[in-house]
């Protein structure tokens, strides 16, 4: 890990300082996180871990050319994935997969419907997460790549039998990605976690400037449908500066009103791209499950958080919370951050997170009233907080019913007082 933050620190020091072709930018960015995973493991540290590292740190940091080698990065990806499924095809040996096909594919099942949700559970426990989400996580798994390239190790180490669990991995691959890879997108429509689009497509290029600029220039092509074609004004933060019109370059202010397919090159500042996002954008596809989504009603973020506990509680707010308004409140259970469709629970209601500004603010808040429907009745997906509210909830009916039955046997008359009443009667 330290070695990894160094690496990345040591990325970032030299591609700042790099004064070279651009295009070469993205190669000595591979040769670095090379020097980093090599030296890592010749010191004999985790060179993965320390390559790991340094490209999150490195990732997050503000370097020339970054466009361009995010760009070269993806296709490094998808490259390093193209060879990992090529490898494993070429090591694996069919001839030998009758004898282990059904132990193999009775253990991708077990994996798939017992080891994994058991220990996706158990890790995500402590955390505030739904019983929907656990269960998506615990259906996607980890596949692919990373099962191939830890199934090649007994191989590489020659172990005895290595090649046994080469095949038996080769064959829980192809299982998952037959049970569980194309049935992913239908599990997240049923749990109820496909997020509806906040705006319609939209055509944008990120054009990388030169030195440490303070300003972005974006490319959009306009759209059918989308706001700007329909009169709406360019804020003045943004400078348009040349537009494309039928393979013909012509400045802004001579392109008079822009048309379809039209090519704008903007100067803006960086922060604000996603409010130009829903000006070229076409109008976002309005589904009758989005009100359902974000809730049936909406509240201003600035409201006081104390008026939800005065009308849905009370027990909904710690009393540090009781001075914060719906906006912070949120920001708060959520980690300091909100995004877009984040959600958070107070007890039978539910906030969601409806829109942001462009510095990440919560402008917009949905209420549901109606409580999160378990993905599943046994209760193996269910957090820490909510088991110790069902034990709590459990424990305060069996109090209820004990003092009920305690107050009847007290009201009750006995055999004599009954006898007596009879006699009289």
């Amino acid at each position: 890990v330290i070695l990894g933050l160094l690496g990345g620190m040591m990325i970032v020091l030299i591609v700042s300082r790099l004064d070279t072709d651009r295009g070469l930018t993205p190669i000595f960015v591979l040769a670095l996180a090379l020097l980093v995973f090599s030296f890592t493991g010749a010191v004999g540290g985790s060179g993965f871990l320390a390559v790991y590292v340094a490209g999150i740190y490195a990732g997050n940091r503000k370097m020339q050319a970054i466009g361009t080698i995010k760009r070269f990065q993806d296709g490094m990806t998808w490259l390093a994935q193209i060879i990992m499924f090529l490898v494993l095809g070429l090591l694996a040996t069919p001839s030998q997969f009758p004898v282990i096909i059904v132990p193999a594919i009775l253990l991708a099942l077990f994996l798939i419907f017992v080891a994994r949700p058991l220990a996706v559970w158990l890790s995500l426990l402590p955390f505030d997460y739904t019983q929907q989400e656990i269960g998506f996580v615990a259906w996607v798994g980890l596949r692919g790549a990373v099962s191939i390239l830890l199934a090649i190790m007994p191989i590489l180490g020659k172990l005895e039998n290595g090649q046994i669990y080469f095949n038996t991995a080769f064959i829980i691959v192809l299982v998952s990605l037959l049970v569980q890879g194309w049935t992913i997108k239908p599990v997240a429509k049923k749990l109820g976690l496909i997020i509806p689009p906040r705006i319609g497509a939209v055509d944008k290029v990120e054009v990388d400037l030169p030195g440490a600029a303070n300003h972005e220039l974006l490319s959009y092509r306009v759209i059918k449908d989308s706001p700007v074609l329909r009169g709406e004004r360019i804020p003045r933060w943004a400078t348009p500066s040349l537009v494309i019109r039928d393979g013909k370059s012509m400045r802004y202010q001579y392109a008079g009103r822009l048309r379809e397919n039209d090519l704008v090159y903007l100067f803006i500042v960086p922060s604000y791209s996603r409010l130009l996002d829903r000006l070229f954008a076409s109008r976002a596809p309005v589904d009758e499950d989005d009100a359902e989504f974000f809730g049936a009603f909406a509240l201003s973020p600035a409201r006081p958080a104390a008026d939800l506990d005065a009308a849905y509680g009370p027990g909904l707010l710690n009393e540090s919370e009781k001075g914060l308004t719906i906006a912070e409140l949120m920001r708060q259970r959520l980690g300091g951050k909100a995004d877009y469709a984040d959600r958070v629970r107070l007890g039978s209601i539910i906030l969601i997170v409806r829109d942001l500004d462009e510095h990440d603010h919560v402008t917009s808040v949905g209420m549901s009233l109606e409580a999160v429907e378990p993905a599943i009745t046994l209760p193996i997906f269910i957090n820490l907080k909510d088991i110790i509210q069902r034990v709590r909830d459990r424990l305060k009916g069996r109090r209820n019913r004990e003092t009920t039955t305690s107050e009847s046997a007290q009201k009750a008359p006995t055999g004599r007082e009954e006898a007596r009443h009879e006699n009289g009667r």
